[in-house]
């Protein structure tokens, strides 16, 4: 079964989750990517991924290039911003790795934020949203080789992460709706 990988365009086997690392690992084996690829990937325009970047939401290309790690946040904010604002966004972010323009003070590097994110909406995917007394195994499993930089990080990163998974179901959820919606015949106007 298809799905369309989290903030991009792509389409993975949902079976096999590891195939969205490998397909993005990819990418980046002549280097980072230009603005042109990250917007056929993303779907988004120029403008808005050079507007995140301009507002410290992402940081710079170096020689108009995007390592994977900008990749990751990009994808993050994309597969979000459906459901929260870019500021909630932004403060969910910041909750686990500190200022967003500032790598330094990260608990988790993006592109592993991602990869456990992809493996929660896989799951999701292919079995349905959990129950919330079942979601803890879920999260514990989407980050198989996470060392914590602090005590404590980890349950952040888990918090984080079972935030991000609702707001991208929910947005799923309200396109849901609106394609029903959409989708009903036009009834007769009652007088």
């Amino acid at each position: 079964m298809n799905w369309t990988l989290p903030g991009t365009v792509l389409q993975i086997d949902a079976e096999r989750p590891e195939s969205a690392e490998e397909t993005l690992s990819a990418m980046f084996l002549t280097g980072g990517l230009v603005l042109s690829q990250v917007t056929q990937l993303t779907g988004l325009e120029p403008y808005i991924v050079q507007n995140w970047v301009r507002r410290g939401f992402v940081s710079a290309p170096k020689q108009r290039k995007y390592t994977r790690r900008q990749l990751s946040r990009i994808l993050i904010i994309n597969a979000l911003k459906n459901a929260l604002s870019i500021d909630q966004i932004c403060q969910l972010l910041s909750y686990v790795n500190g200022a967003l323009d500032d790598e330094q003070d990260d608990t988790i590097d993006d592109t592993e934020l991602y990869n456990a994110f992809v493996v929660l909406s896989c799951a999701v995917e292919t079995n349905g949203f959990p129950a919330w007394d079942e979601i803890g195994p879920l999260l514990e499993r989407s980050l198989p080789n996470y060392r914590e930089p602090v005590p404590g990080a980890k349950s952040r990163v888990q918090e984080v992460l079972r935030i991000m998974l609702t707001a991208w179901r929910s947005a799923q959820l309200k396109d849901d709706a609106q394609r029903m919606l959409r989708a009903l015949p036009k009834s007769p106007r009652i007088d």
